[in-house]
């Protein structure tokens, strides 16, 4: 064949092959959503570990999985501990950015209770809480904000998960150790702190907790109620809780406590996963994530 011919197809077909090529132009990556699905997942994985009482393996995975997942989704982790005696707390503290401001605790406890004191059932209240609710749902939804939260945003965002927080009653234990030991080891002074705890309730109400600083609860209520979730965001005060809130303000630091304790199944047996809700999941998660956007 000619040589000058085989030039001639060669550049045709190199053309040709050029002409198929499409360039997609760059465009910014899609920002991240919450998704109670996601989040109902968190859930799922905490309850297949079993019961996560202080100081059982299961208590132990749900460390390694809570830290594994905060490194993944890219914020940095350590454990903070503190020797009681009788037993060593451990808090999981994420944060990111640390140079912004303000500075924003979101937390919620992954202990769930050594008995089902509340269980009707007297046989069962000697076992262990599953704590789909109490404990999981709270977990679950940092863990999906650790997910969608974009590395941009200009806040100094902490992501705590506290132990002991659920052995009240019990020989040698009491409430909120593990956010007591927190505030304790605490330097300076967080501009808020908002606790979530009880909020995967398929039949959620979230009425303002009694001794939650009014000013935070106020502008997290009017979010919810902007995306659509004024029936469940209730503005009017119901319960004051002895919760892991309570260390925060003791110390002059403004907190809240988002908590529905109208569960039925608080304490029991019962609180297992097919009693909480990717919707509740979704409105809690979605609320706390555009509250954290507010300019």
């Amino acid at each position: 064949m000619n040589k000058k011919l085989i030039v001639v197809l060669v550049i045709i077909v190199l053309i040709s092959v050029q002409s198929l090529i499409i360039i997609k132009p760059t465009t910014p990556e899609e920002p991240l959503s919450f998704s109670g699905e996601s989040a109902l997942k968190f859930a799922e994985s905490q309850l297949a570990f079993g019961n996560r009482t202080p100081g059982s393996h299961a208590h132990q995975l749900t460390i390694e999985f809570i830290q594994n997942k905060l490194n993944e989704f890219g914020w940095q982790t350590n454990l903070q501990e503190e020797d009681l005696g009788f037993y060593t707390i451990k808090n999981i503290i994420a944060s990111r950015n640390l140079t912004s401001k303000p500075w924003i605790i979101l937390a919620a406890h992954y202990d769930t209770r050594f008995f089902a004191d509340q269980d009707p059932n007297p046989q069962n209240r000697l076992l262990p809480v599953p704590g789909a609710n109490d404990g999981a749902s709270g977990v679950a939804v940092l863990l999906e904000l650790a997910r969608v939260l974009p590395p941009s945003l200009e806040r100094n965002v902490w992501l705590v998960f506290f132990d002991a927080e659920d052995q009240g009653r019990i020989n040698n234990w009491d409430w909120i150790l593990g956010s007591t030991s927190f505030v304790n080891q605490l330097e300076g002074n967080p501009d808020k702190v908002v606790i979530i705890d009880m909020i995967g309730d398929a039949d959620l109400n979230l009425y303002y907790e009694g001794k939650s600083d009014p000013t935070i609860r106020a502008e997290i209520w009017e979010v919810a109620a902007k995306l659509g979730y004024k029936e469940i965001f209730i503005p009017l005060e119901k319960y004051t809780m002895l919760d892991d809130h309570i260390p925060f303000l003791n110390a002059g630091i403004p907190a809240v406590d988002i908590i529905d304790f109208d569960y039925p199944y608080w304490h029991t047996r019962s609180d297992v996963l097919e009693n909480i809700s990717i919707k509740s999941l979704q409105a809690v998660g979605d609320t706390i994530f555009n509250w954290l956007l507010i300019p």
